[in-house]
Protein backbone atom coordinates (compact mmCIF):
# COMPACT_ATOMS: atom_id res chain seq x y z
CA UNK A 1 0.00 0.00 0.00
CA UNK A 2 2.73 2.47 0.98
CA UNK A 3 5.60 0.14 0.15
CA UNK A 4 8.07 0.83 -2.59
CA UNK A 5 11.59 2.12 -2.44
CA UNK A 6 10.97 5.81 -2.80
CA UNK A 7 8.80 6.48 0.26
CA UNK A 8 10.04 5.19 3.57
CA UNK A 9 8.08 5.49 6.78
CA UNK A 10 9.22 7.78 9.57
CA UNK A 11 9.62 6.22 13.03
CA UNK A 12 9.31 8.44 16.10
CA UNK A 13 9.81 7.37 19.70
CA UNK A 14 8.97 10.29 21.98
CA UNK A 15 10.18 9.29 25.43
CA UNK A 16 10.05 11.24 28.67
CA UNK A 17 13.76 12.07 28.38
CA UNK A 18 14.69 12.05 24.69
CA UNK A 19 12.93 12.00 21.35
CA UNK A 20 14.31 9.59 18.75
CA UNK A 21 13.34 10.05 15.08
CA UNK A 22 14.51 8.54 11.82
CA UNK A 23 13.67 6.47 8.75
CA UNK A 24 12.30 2.92 8.84
CA UNK A 25 14.82 0.33 7.73
CA UNK A 26 17.84 2.14 9.20
CA UNK A 27 19.68 0.73 12.20
CA UNK A 28 19.78 3.87 14.36
CA UNK A 29 17.70 7.05 14.63
CA UNK A 30 18.89 10.07 12.60
CA UNK A 31 17.91 12.57 15.28
CA UNK A 32 18.11 12.27 19.05
CA UNK A 33 17.30 15.35 21.13
CA UNK A 34 15.85 16.17 24.59
CA UNK A 35 12.08 15.86 24.82
CA UNK A 36 11.80 18.96 26.97
CA UNK A 37 10.87 22.39 25.66
CA UNK A 38 12.13 25.83 26.61
CA UNK A 39 9.19 28.21 26.93
CA UNK A 40 9.23 31.97 27.28
CA UNK A 41 5.88 33.36 28.26
CA UNK A 42 5.89 36.78 26.68
CA UNK A 43 2.94 37.87 28.76
CA UNK A 44 5.39 38.10 31.67
CA UNK A 45 7.82 40.22 29.74
CA UNK A 46 5.22 42.63 28.33
CA UNK A 47 1.79 42.87 29.92
CA UNK A 48 -1.05 42.96 27.38
CA UNK A 49 -2.29 46.49 26.90
CA UNK A 50 -5.99 45.80 26.45
CA UNK A 51 -6.58 43.29 29.21
CA UNK A 52 -10.16 44.52 29.49
CA UNK A 53 -11.15 43.36 26.00
CA UNK A 54 -14.76 42.27 25.56
CA UNK A 55 -13.99 38.95 23.89
CA UNK A 56 -12.39 36.55 26.40
CA UNK A 57 -11.48 34.07 23.64
CA UNK A 58 -9.23 36.56 21.87
CA UNK A 59 -7.29 37.01 25.10
CA UNK A 60 -6.77 33.27 25.45
CA UNK A 61 -5.61 33.06 21.85
CA UNK A 62 -3.19 35.90 22.44
CA UNK A 63 -1.82 34.15 25.50
CA UNK A 64 -1.26 31.03 23.41
CA UNK A 65 0.38 32.94 20.60
CA UNK A 66 2.63 34.78 23.00
CA UNK A 67 4.33 31.62 24.27
CA UNK A 68 7.58 31.09 22.40
CA UNK A 69 8.91 27.53 22.42
CA UNK A 70 12.49 26.36 21.92
CA UNK A 71 13.28 22.74 21.03
CA UNK A 72 16.49 20.77 20.50
CA UNK A 73 19.81 20.53 22.35
CA UNK A 74 21.21 23.63 20.68
CA UNK A 75 18.24 25.90 21.39
CA UNK A 76 18.07 24.68 25.00
CA UNK A 77 21.82 24.95 25.51
CA UNK A 78 21.59 28.71 25.04
CA UNK A 79 20.49 30.46 28.23
CA UNK A 80 17.68 33.00 27.83
CA UNK A 81 16.05 35.27 30.42
CA UNK A 82 12.74 33.97 31.85
CA UNK A 83 12.98 30.68 29.92
CA UNK A 84 11.19 27.86 31.73
CA UNK A 85 12.03 24.26 30.83
CA UNK A 86 8.84 22.24 30.53
CA UNK A 87 8.47 18.52 30.14
CA UNK A 88 5.35 17.80 28.03
CA UNK A 89 5.24 14.18 29.21
CA UNK A 90 4.56 13.16 32.82
CA UNK A 91 4.64 9.42 33.67
CA UNK A 92 4.28 8.54 30.00
CA UNK A 93 1.17 10.73 29.56
CA UNK A 94 1.14 13.89 27.44
CA UNK A 95 0.22 16.92 29.55
CA UNK A 96 1.11 19.69 27.09
CA UNK A 97 0.07 19.07 23.48
CA UNK A 98 1.46 22.39 22.16
CA UNK A 99 4.92 21.38 23.35
CA UNK A 100 4.56 17.91 21.80
CA UNK A 101 3.61 19.51 18.47
CA UNK A 102 6.69 21.72 18.62
CA UNK A 103 8.83 18.60 19.25
CA UNK A 104 7.30 16.83 16.22
CA UNK A 105 7.78 19.98 14.13
CA UNK A 106 11.44 20.09 15.11
CA UNK A 107 11.89 16.39 14.25
CA UNK A 108 10.27 16.71 10.79
CA UNK A 109 11.43 20.13 9.67
CA UNK A 110 14.78 20.71 11.34
CA UNK A 111 16.22 17.23 11.90
CA UNK A 112 14.89 14.93 9.18
CA UNK A 113 14.05 17.71 6.67
CA UNK A 114 10.93 15.89 5.46
CA UNK A 115 7.38 16.87 4.66
CA UNK A 116 5.11 14.74 6.88
CA UNK A 117 2.45 14.71 4.10
CA UNK A 118 4.65 12.35 2.12
CA UNK A 119 5.57 9.72 4.69
CA UNK A 120 3.58 7.19 6.73
CA UNK A 121 4.31 7.59 10.47
CA UNK A 122 5.02 4.87 13.00
CA UNK A 123 4.79 6.25 16.55
CA UNK A 124 5.90 4.39 19.66
CA UNK A 125 3.54 4.76 22.62
CA UNK A 126 3.68 3.70 26.29
CA UNK A 127 2.22 0.26 27.07
CA UNK A 128 -0.54 1.82 29.20
CA UNK A 129 -1.55 4.62 26.78
CA UNK A 130 -5.19 5.72 27.20
CA UNK A 131 -7.81 5.82 24.47
CA UNK A 132 -8.12 9.64 24.60
CA UNK A 133 -4.36 10.05 24.17
CA UNK A 134 -4.30 7.76 21.15
CA UNK A 135 -7.26 9.47 19.49
CA UNK A 136 -5.78 12.91 20.08
CA UNK A 137 -2.48 11.76 18.53
CA UNK A 138 -4.25 10.31 15.49
CA UNK A 139 -6.26 13.52 15.08
CA UNK A 140 -3.15 15.71 15.16
CA UNK A 141 -1.24 13.49 12.75
CA UNK A 142 -4.03 13.41 10.16
CA UNK A 143 -5.46 16.92 10.60
CA UNK A 144 -2.37 19.01 11.26
CA UNK A 145 0.43 17.06 9.58
CA UNK A 146 -1.80 15.45 6.90
CA UNK A 147 0.14 12.18 7.05
CA UNK A 148 -0.93 9.53 4.48
CA UNK A 149 -1.00 6.73 7.09
CA UNK A 150 -0.27 6.13 10.75
CA UNK A 151 0.45 3.24 13.08
CA UNK A 152 0.89 3.35 16.84
CA UNK A 153 2.83 0.51 18.43
CA UNK A 154 3.48 -0.22 22.09
CA UNK A 155 7.03 0.33 23.37
CA UNK A 156 7.28 -3.17 24.84
CA UNK A 157 6.19 -4.83 21.58
CA UNK A 158 8.79 -2.87 19.61
CA UNK A 159 11.54 -3.85 22.06
CA UNK A 160 10.51 -7.48 21.60
CA UNK A 161 10.70 -7.13 17.81
CA UNK A 162 14.12 -5.52 18.05
CA UNK A 163 15.43 -8.67 19.73
CA UNK A 164 13.53 -10.99 17.37
CA UNK A 165 11.13 -12.42 19.95
CA UNK A 166 7.35 -12.65 19.95
CA UNK A 167 7.07 -13.40 23.68
CA UNK A 168 9.18 -11.73 26.35
CA UNK A 169 9.05 -9.65 29.51
CA UNK A 170 10.26 -6.13 28.74
CA UNK A 171 11.87 -4.09 31.52
CA UNK A 172 11.97 -0.58 30.08
CA UNK A 173 13.81 1.85 32.33
CA UNK A 174 13.89 5.31 30.81
CA UNK A 175 14.22 8.88 32.03
CA UNK A 176 10.84 9.38 33.68
CA UNK A 177 9.86 5.91 34.85
CA UNK A 178 10.48 2.18 34.76
CA UNK A 179 7.83 -0.08 33.22
CA UNK A 180 7.65 -3.87 33.26
CA UNK A 181 5.39 -5.25 30.52
CA UNK A 182 4.88 -8.86 29.40
CA UNK A 183 4.49 -9.35 25.63
CA UNK A 184 2.89 -12.54 24.30
CA UNK A 185 2.77 -13.25 20.55
CA UNK A 186 3.27 -9.58 19.77
CA UNK A 187 0.61 -8.24 22.17
CA UNK A 188 1.08 -6.54 25.53
CA UNK A 189 -0.75 -8.26 28.39
CA UNK A 190 -2.25 -5.10 29.89
CA UNK A 191 -3.38 -6.60 33.20
CA UNK A 192 0.20 -7.45 34.14
CA UNK A 193 1.92 -4.15 33.25
CA UNK A 194 3.46 -2.43 36.27
CA UNK A 195 5.37 0.83 36.45
CA UNK A 196 7.34 2.86 38.97
CA UNK A 197 8.33 6.55 38.90
CA UNK A 198 11.99 5.67 39.50
CA UNK A 199 13.84 6.32 36.26
CA UNK A 200 17.04 8.00 35.12
CA UNK A 201 15.94 11.52 36.09
CA UNK A 202 15.13 10.42 39.63
CA UNK A 203 18.55 8.76 40.01
CA UNK A 204 20.20 11.90 38.62
CA UNK A 205 18.39 14.00 41.25
CA UNK A 206 19.49 11.59 44.00
CA UNK A 207 23.09 11.88 42.84
CA UNK A 208 22.94 15.69 42.70
CA UNK A 209 21.49 15.95 46.22
CA UNK A 210 24.00 13.45 47.59
CA UNK A 211 27.00 15.30 46.10
CA UNK A 212 25.68 18.67 47.28
CA UNK A 213 25.24 17.33 50.81
CA UNK A 214 28.96 16.50 50.77
CA UNK A 215 29.79 20.09 49.85
CA UNK A 216 30.38 19.61 46.11
CA UNK A 217 28.65 22.14 43.90
CA UNK A 218 27.73 21.46 40.32
CA UNK A 219 27.82 24.73 38.41
CA UNK A 220 25.72 24.92 35.24
CA UNK A 221 27.78 25.72 32.14
CA UNK A 222 26.25 29.15 31.59
CA UNK A 223 27.13 30.38 35.09
CA UNK A 224 30.89 30.83 34.68
CA UNK A 225 33.54 31.92 32.20
CA UNK A 226 37.09 30.61 31.90
CA UNK A 227 39.78 33.23 31.53
CA UNK A 228 43.34 32.44 30.59
CA UNK A 229 45.59 34.13 33.15
CA UNK A 230 48.90 32.66 31.93
CA UNK A 231 49.34 30.35 28.92
CA UNK A 232 47.79 27.02 29.93
CA UNK A 233 46.46 28.38 33.24
CA UNK A 234 42.81 29.23 33.59
CA UNK A 235 40.83 31.08 36.15
CA UNK A 236 37.08 30.56 36.50
CA UNK A 237 34.97 33.67 36.85
CA UNK A 238 31.35 33.36 37.97
CA UNK A 239 28.79 35.13 35.84
CA UNK A 240 25.48 36.22 37.32
CA UNK A 241 22.21 36.08 35.39
CA UNK A 242 19.44 37.16 37.78
CA UNK A 243 16.60 36.33 35.36
CA UNK A 244 17.42 32.64 34.94
CA UNK A 245 14.48 30.45 35.97
CA UNK A 246 14.81 27.65 38.53
CA UNK A 247 13.70 25.07 35.97
CA UNK A 248 16.49 26.08 33.57
CA UNK A 249 19.07 25.92 36.39
CA UNK A 250 17.85 22.44 37.26
CA UNK A 251 17.90 21.35 33.60
CA UNK A 252 21.49 22.58 33.15
CA UNK A 253 22.65 20.91 36.36
CA UNK A 254 20.91 17.68 35.40
CA UNK A 255 22.86 17.46 32.15
CA UNK A 256 26.14 17.47 34.07
CA UNK A 257 24.91 15.18 36.88
CA UNK A 258 23.55 12.77 34.30
CA UNK A 259 26.96 12.58 32.65
CA UNK A 260 28.62 11.90 36.05
CA UNK A 261 26.07 9.13 36.61
CA UNK A 262 26.76 7.54 33.21
CA UNK A 263 30.52 7.74 33.65
CA UNK A 264 31.03 6.49 37.20
CA UNK A 265 27.91 4.68 38.45
CA UNK A 266 27.40 0.94 38.26
CA UNK A 267 24.96 -1.42 39.91
CA UNK A 268 26.52 -3.13 42.97
CA UNK A 269 26.81 -6.94 42.92
CA UNK A 270 25.13 -7.24 46.31
CA UNK A 271 22.53 -5.02 48.02
CA UNK A 272 24.18 -1.79 49.14
CA UNK A 273 25.04 -1.31 52.78
CA UNK A 274 26.90 1.62 54.24
CA UNK A 275 29.65 -0.31 56.07
CA UNK A 276 30.86 -2.56 53.28
CA UNK A 277 31.00 0.25 50.71
CA UNK A 278 32.44 2.97 52.95
CA UNK A 279 36.14 2.31 52.20
CA UNK A 280 35.74 1.80 48.46
CA UNK A 281 38.36 3.53 46.25
CA UNK A 282 37.31 6.97 45.01
CA UNK A 283 36.79 7.78 41.34
CA UNK A 284 37.56 11.28 40.14
CA UNK A 285 35.48 13.29 37.69
CA UNK A 286 36.32 16.70 36.24
CA UNK A 287 33.44 19.17 36.18
CA UNK A 288 33.06 21.69 33.33
CA UNK A 289 34.42 24.51 35.53
CA UNK A 290 37.70 22.65 35.99
CA UNK A 291 37.29 21.40 39.57
CA UNK A 292 37.79 17.68 40.11
CA UNK A 293 35.48 15.87 42.49
CA UNK A 294 36.01 12.48 44.08
CA UNK A 295 33.05 10.11 44.13
CA UNK A 296 33.05 7.13 46.47
CA UNK A 297 30.21 4.92 47.66
CA UNK A 298 27.59 7.00 45.78
CA UNK A 299 28.69 5.20 42.61
CA UNK A 300 26.98 2.07 43.93
CA UNK A 301 24.38 3.55 46.23
CA UNK A 302 22.51 5.57 43.56
CA UNK A 303 21.97 2.66 41.09
CA UNK A 304 20.85 0.44 43.98
CA UNK A 305 17.80 2.71 44.45
CA UNK A 306 16.35 0.84 41.45
CA UNK A 307 16.50 -2.40 43.46
CA UNK A 308 15.66 -0.92 46.84
CA UNK A 309 13.65 2.33 46.55
CA UNK A 310 13.72 2.98 50.31
CA UNK A 311 17.47 3.76 49.98
CA UNK A 312 16.42 7.12 48.51
CA UNK A 313 15.26 8.23 51.97
CA UNK A 314 18.81 8.03 53.30
CA UNK A 315 19.93 10.73 50.83
CA UNK A 316 19.78 14.26 52.32
CA UNK A 317 17.05 16.23 50.56
CA UNK A 318 15.13 13.14 49.36
CA UNK A 319 13.60 12.19 52.72
CA UNK A 320 9.97 12.93 51.77
CA UNK A 321 10.10 10.73 48.71
CA UNK A 322 8.84 7.59 50.43
CA UNK A 323 5.88 9.45 51.93
CA UNK A 324 4.71 10.19 48.39
CA UNK A 325 4.79 6.57 47.31
CA UNK A 326 5.38 4.13 50.17
CA UNK A 327 4.28 1.13 48.09
CA UNK A 328 7.20 1.33 45.64
CA UNK A 329 8.78 -1.98 44.79
CA UNK A 330 12.29 -2.73 43.57
CA UNK A 331 13.02 -4.01 40.09
CA UNK A 332 13.18 -7.77 40.90
CA UNK A 333 9.89 -7.55 42.80
CA UNK A 334 8.18 -5.74 39.91
CA UNK A 335 9.36 -8.44 37.49
CA UNK A 336 8.11 -11.30 39.66
CA UNK A 337 4.75 -9.60 40.38
CA UNK A 338 4.25 -8.97 36.68
CA UNK A 339 5.02 -12.58 35.72
CA UNK A 340 2.72 -13.88 38.46
CA UNK A 341 -0.19 -11.91 37.00
CA UNK A 342 0.25 -13.76 33.68
CA UNK A 343 -1.15 -17.10 32.66
CA UNK A 344 0.64 -20.10 34.22
CA UNK A 345 1.45 -21.54 30.78
CA UNK A 346 3.67 -18.66 29.69
CA UNK A 347 5.43 -17.84 32.98
CA UNK A 348 8.31 -20.16 32.25
CA UNK A 349 8.91 -18.55 28.86
CA UNK A 350 8.77 -15.04 30.35
CA UNK A 351 11.35 -15.90 33.03
CA UNK A 352 13.75 -17.07 30.34
CA UNK A 353 13.44 -13.99 28.12
CA UNK A 354 13.56 -10.83 30.22
CA UNK A 355 14.63 -7.96 27.96
CA UNK A 356 16.27 -4.77 29.20
CA UNK A 357 15.54 -1.56 27.31
CA UNK A 358 15.87 2.18 27.86
CA UNK A 359 18.75 4.49 28.74
CA UNK A 360 18.81 3.68 32.46
CA UNK A 361 18.92 -0.05 31.71
CA UNK A 362 22.25 0.39 29.94
CA UNK A 363 23.98 1.05 33.27
CA UNK A 364 26.99 -1.18 33.92
CA UNK A 365 26.34 -4.45 35.78
CA UNK A 366 22.57 -3.89 35.88
CA UNK A 367 21.85 -7.01 33.85
CA UNK A 368 24.06 -9.24 36.04
CA UNK A 369 22.60 -7.85 39.28
CA UNK A 370 18.99 -8.24 38.12
CA UNK A 371 19.64 -11.82 37.01
CA UNK A 372 21.28 -12.66 40.34
CA UNK A 373 18.41 -11.19 42.42
CA UNK A 374 15.77 -12.93 40.30
CA UNK A 375 17.53 -16.29 40.64
CA UNK A 376 17.29 -15.96 44.41
CA UNK A 377 13.62 -14.94 44.45
CA UNK A 378 12.07 -16.88 41.57
CA UNK A 379 10.64 -20.42 41.78
CA UNK A 380 13.12 -23.28 41.57
CA UNK A 381 11.86 -24.59 38.22
CA UNK A 382 12.22 -21.26 36.43
CA UNK A 383 15.22 -20.75 34.20
CA UNK A 384 15.95 -17.05 34.62
CA UNK A 385 17.65 -15.32 31.72
CA UNK A 386 18.03 -11.53 31.47
CA UNK A 387 18.91 -10.46 27.95
CA UNK A 388 20.37 -7.16 26.89
CA UNK A 389 21.52 -6.17 23.43
CA UNK A 390 25.23 -6.10 22.87
CA UNK A 391 25.91 -2.42 23.35
CA UNK A 392 24.42 0.42 25.33
CA UNK A 393 23.34 2.30 22.19
CA UNK A 394 21.14 -0.57 21.07
CA UNK A 395 19.62 -0.77 24.52
CA UNK A 396 18.87 2.94 24.59
CA UNK A 397 17.27 2.84 21.15
CA UNK A 398 15.69 -0.62 21.25
CA UNK A 399 12.14 0.77 20.99
CA UNK A 400 13.08 2.86 17.96
CA UNK A 401 14.99 -0.02 16.33
CA UNK A 402 11.94 -2.29 16.78
CA UNK A 403 9.80 0.35 15.06
CA UNK A 404 12.31 0.63 12.25
CA UNK A 405 12.21 -3.15 11.67
CA UNK A 406 8.42 -3.34 11.88
CA UNK A 407 7.68 -0.46 9.51
CA UNK A 408 10.01 -1.84 6.84
CA UNK A 409 8.50 -5.35 6.76
CA UNK A 410 6.60 -6.18 3.60
CA UNK A 411 3.91 -8.00 5.55
CA UNK A 412 3.27 -4.91 7.70
CA UNK A 413 2.24 -2.67 4.81
CA UNK A 414 -1.46 -3.59 4.98
CA UNK A 415 -1.59 -2.80 8.70
CA UNK A 416 -1.37 1.00 8.34
CA UNK A 417 -4.30 3.14 9.50
CA UNK A 418 -4.78 5.18 6.31
CA UNK A 419 -6.03 8.72 5.85
CA UNK A 420 -9.04 7.37 3.91
CA UNK A 421 -10.01 5.15 6.86
CA UNK A 422 -9.59 8.09 9.23
CA UNK A 423 -11.88 10.24 7.09
CA UNK A 424 -14.46 7.46 6.92
CA UNK A 425 -14.45 6.19 10.51
CA UNK A 426 -12.89 9.00 12.59
CA UNK A 427 -10.13 8.98 15.20
CA UNK A 428 -11.69 6.25 17.37
CA UNK A 429 -10.92 3.72 14.60
CA UNK A 430 -7.29 3.82 15.81
CA UNK A 431 -8.35 1.41 18.58
CA UNK A 432 -9.22 -1.22 15.97
CA UNK A 433 -6.29 -0.66 13.63
CA UNK A 434 -3.59 -0.44 16.30
CA UNK A 435 -4.50 -2.99 19.01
Amino acid sequence: MYGGDEVSAIVIDLGSHTCKAGYAGEDAPKAVFPSVVGSIDQMEVEETENSGSADPKSDADKAKAKRKLYVGSQALGYRRDHMEVLSPIKDGVVVDWDAVESIWDHAFRDCLLVDPKEHPMLLAEPSFNSQQQRERTAELMFEKYKVPALFMAKNAVLTSFASGRATSLVVDSGGGSTTVAPVHDGYVLQKAVSSSPIGGDFLTDCLTKSLESKGMTIKPRYSFKRKETRPGEFQVVDVDFPNTTESYKLYSKRIIASDIKECVCRAPDTPYDESSYSNIPMTSYELPDGQTIEIGSDRFKIPDVLFNPSLAQTIPGMENFAEVSPSLRGLPQMVIDSINKCDVDIRRELFSSILLAGGTASMQQLKERLEKDLLEESPQAARVKVLASGNATERRFSVWIGGSILASLGSFQQMWFSKAEYEEHGASFVQRKCP
